[in-house]
């Protein structure tokens, strides 16, 4: 089950069902089912934290996910933040909206397996996000 929660912000998600319906069919065409999923919007500070605490770096990213899978069902958990996805919404000159599933879609197929480490692997996350936002209505 997709849950959104916010931590330290004002931002909320809109169209919730409608974007909780694609992360969930996301992993099902990935041959994953989906479990407890949550997406945790967050700013800079939290975001900064956990990847200091987790990944050894010290500074802020868009999106960290945190594996918890059985096998083939997908649980996890997903920081966002909507800071970054601002920033980013500027940077590549699209919509909030637009970014922020992007980010969404993103962090959900770091939990189907999905890396970005090489150019090849983030290409391939890259097209992967491109053809899912085909079916988000904005």
């Amino acid at each position: 089950m997709v849950k959104f929660f916010y931590h330290n912000v004002k931002y909320r998600v809109r169209k919730s069902k409608e974007i909780k319906e694609i992360l969930n069919e996301v992993i099902r065409k990935n041959g994953f089912t989906p479990g407890d999923l949550n997406y945790i919007i967050t700013n800079n500070r939290k975001i900064k934290q956990l990847n200091k605490e987790y990944l050894d770096h010290n500074y802020a990213t868009d999106v960290i996910s945190f594996k918890l899978n059985e096998q083939k069902k997908i649980n996890g958990e997903v920081y966002i933040s909507i800071e970054q996805v601002k920033k980013n919404a500027k940077k590549y000159k699209v919509t909030l909206k637009n970014e922020l599933m992007r980010v969404l879609i993103h962090g959900t197929l770091h939990l189907c397996g999905f890396t970005d480490y090489s150019e090849e692997e983030k290409i391939r996350m890259r097209n992967e996000e491109d053809k899912w936002l085909k079916y988000v209505k904005f």
